[in-house]
């Protein structure tokens, strides 16, 4: 068994062993009743998602995290209103089954292109990659409109520089698109099997056509990656060029 997979058992029997501390001790389950309205409340006053690091800042010393939303999680199941994990973080969304009742009120966006999918998928499968990596797996130029287009949604993200000539930045998706797409993860990405079945894919592919394995959560920085810098950011548009006092 590997150093993570020991890791996930000690955490899982951790939880298990304090499960059954708080069903045994009214005084322990008391105090976790109070931790998950506590977490309910900041949950549901965030308007963007809430992460582990900001609950464990912010709800009492000592209290598991993960036990907490699991139960707010489970409390939530079968309402109108569902707690969701995107990626490390929890929001509270409308229960996929009520969706049609928000069409009303939904706000029309506009459609992507069939060149921003294609690009937006290439992302997503294959992040961290670079334009230049962009356009080898399409096979045509990528205009910068296109990758403009994806930024202004803010499924995708620029993630740092490739450490090779030229030094290209490289693209990648955010916890936006895992959100938009009810992803918790990146590794949930559909593979091919689950594409031809919802019919995105047609059943007469070539027989060597292969999706790549969704890939993990890429949060941090690859090894070939420097972080962006400020210098970087304003050659990028990004940072407003600093003036220097006379």
């Amino acid at each position: 068994m590997s150093e993570g997979e020991t890791a996930e058992v000690v955490e899982f029997e951790q939880d298990n062993n304090a499960a059954g501390q708080h069903a045994d001790n009214p005084a322990l389950r008391l105090h976790m009743a109070e931790a998950v309205r506590m977490a309910e409340a900041i949950v549901f006053a965030s308007a963007e998602p809430v992460s582990e690091k900001t609950l464990v800042s912010r709800l009492p010393d000592g209290i598991a995290v993960p036990a907490v939303m699991d139960e707010l999680t489970e409390i939530y199941a079968k309402r109108g209103v569902n707690l969701v994990k995107v990626g490390d973080s929890w929001a509270f969304r409308t229960a996929g089954d009520l969706a049609f009742l928000m069409n009303r009120e939904a706000v029309q966006q506009r459609r992507l292109s069939r060149a921003a999918l294609e690009v937006m998928a290439i992302i997503a499968y294959h992040q961290p990659v670079t334009r230049a990596e962009i356009e080898e797996i399409r096979g045509v130029e990528t205009s910068k409109g296109t990758l403009d287009t994806l930024l202004e949604t803010e499924w995708v993200r620029m993630r740092g520089r490739r450490r090779t000539p030229g030094r290209p930045v490289t693209y990648g998706t955010t916890e936006h698109f895992l959100d938009h797409f009810g992803l918790p993860e990146l590794r949930d990405l559909p593979g091919i099997d689950e594409l031809k079945g919802a019919g995105l894919l047609s059943s007469r592919m070539p027989s060597n056509f292969s999706v790549p394995q969704p890939p993990a959560n890429t949060d941090g920085l690859a090894d070939d990656e420097d972080e962006l810098t400020d210098i970087d950011l304003e050659e990028l548009g990004l940072l407003t060029p600093r003036v220097e006092d006379d």
